[in-house]
């Protein structure tokens, strides 16, 4: 995103200008007054504030060094999107001192225009259809202690549904590193109907039975060490891909007070 000589690429000073007219300045004005952002701005507006991290989001920045002098590269280009240019320490004033209720404002309104415009899933069948999977988001232990993740490490971890009508998030939630996606799963809003997929790392017995009582179907990988018996065999010689269809119960004391229920055993071919 910015080479060796500082120089930052005409693609992302493009996308950062198409960005940027999607936000109202008077919504964006409107929201600054509610946050009351701009008292003790020290001469550093909310608008500056914004365009600059929203330029090293989209840079691939990691550092404040680099939206400096990413930035510092626009020239005149800063001045048509109303942006003065910005320093490394005023903006790390900024991050540390400035309410994030602005941007949190301004997150959700734009979000509800994705919502509002983003095309809807052409699926064969009509139920809402969600992946659910957590990503983990490296930070500094010394400034973060609160997140230690390995021994010298920090880390937060995102847990993600993702509403694949529109491929938006429809809800996150923000844990520790080291909090594990089971203890998560049951806080993640399921509805009947819904159809969830989800990696291993949320599957438990006891969450498959809350998910069934309320009628929700998932797709998820059987756990390793699951102990089961096959109880119907359903024909798959005709469906590429498909090596066995199969509807199966849990076995053993423990797994099958967790789950009582039928579950259905898919093998297919990874295309």
């Amino acid at each position: 995103s910015v080479n060796k000589e500082g120089q930052v690429m005409p693609h992302y000073s493009t996308i950062l200008g198409q960005m940027l007219q999607m936000f109202s300045r008077f919504e964006f004005e409107k929201y600054v007054k509610e946050a009351k952002t701009e008292y003790h701005s020290r001469g550093f507006s909310s608008w500056n504030h914004f365009v600059g991290m929203l330029f090293g989001q989209l840079a691939g920045q990691d550092s404040l060094r680099g939206i400096e002098a990413g930035l510092a590269t626009q020239g005149s280009s800063l001045y048509h999107l109303g942006v003065k240019p910005i320093n490394r320490s005023t903006l790390s004033y900024a991050n540390k001192h400035r309410s994030h209720e602005l941007f949190e404002k301004i997150f959700f309104r734009m979000l509800s225009k994705c919502q509002a415009l983003a095309p809807k899933h052409k699926f064969r069948f009509k139920n809402p259809l969600y992946s659910i999977d957590a990503t983990v988001i490296d930070l500094c232990l010394s400034l973060y202690n609160w997140a230690k993740f390995r021994t010298t490490k920090g880390a937060v971890k995102l847990h993600v549904k993702l509403n694949h009508s529109g491929y938006l998030p429809n809800f996150v939630i923000v844990t520790t590193g080291k909090i594990h996606e089971q203890k998560v799963a049951p806080f993640i809003p399921l509805e009947k109907g819904d159809v969830a997929v989800f990696d291993r790392a949320y599957s438990s017995f006891e969450w498959y039975r809350v998910l069934d009582d309320k009628g929700v179907f998932f797709v998820t990988r059987l756990k390793k060490n699951a102990y089961y018996k096959v109880t119907k065999r359903k024909d798959t010689k005709n469906l590429e891909n498909i090596y066995s269809d199969q509807i199966i119960e849990l076995k053993g004391f423990y797994s099958k007070r967790k789950f009582p229920g039928r579950l259905r055993r898919i093998r297919s071919k990874d295309p």
